[in-house]
């Protein structure tokens, strides 16, 4: 799968220390998987949720971080949408447009 931008997680993890290991693996699995559907997904990524409208939510770090991102199966396709600590992602209020 092709990654669209990985520029958000190093940006994310200059700023959050913990997370760069723990973003750096998801980044590295997930270059290297060839996805056709959520189960695929879900064989890499055993915690992973489908939430709707293309969206796939990853636990990062022992669920202490939350990555959203918009996978395309048919075009090998990962946009990151969204990088925040589990509180944050509580607080998006529309999961399925972000």
């Amino acid at each position: 799968m092709r990654v669209i931008a990985k520029k958000a997680l190093v940006n994310y993890y200059t700023e959050n220390k913990d997370a760069e290991t723990a973003l750096e693996e998801w980044h590295e699995k997930t270059s290297k998987a060839e996805w056709k559907n959520f189960a695929h997904v879900r064989q890499t990524f055993g915690t992973a949720d489908y939430v709707g409208n293309k969206r796939v939510v990853f636990n990062i770090k022992g669920n202490r971080y939350r990555l959203v991102a918009l996978v395309l199966y048919k075009v090998k396709m990962v946009y990151i949408r969204f990088i925040g600590t589990h509180t944050e992602y509580e607080q998006i209020k529309d999961i399925e447009n972000i």
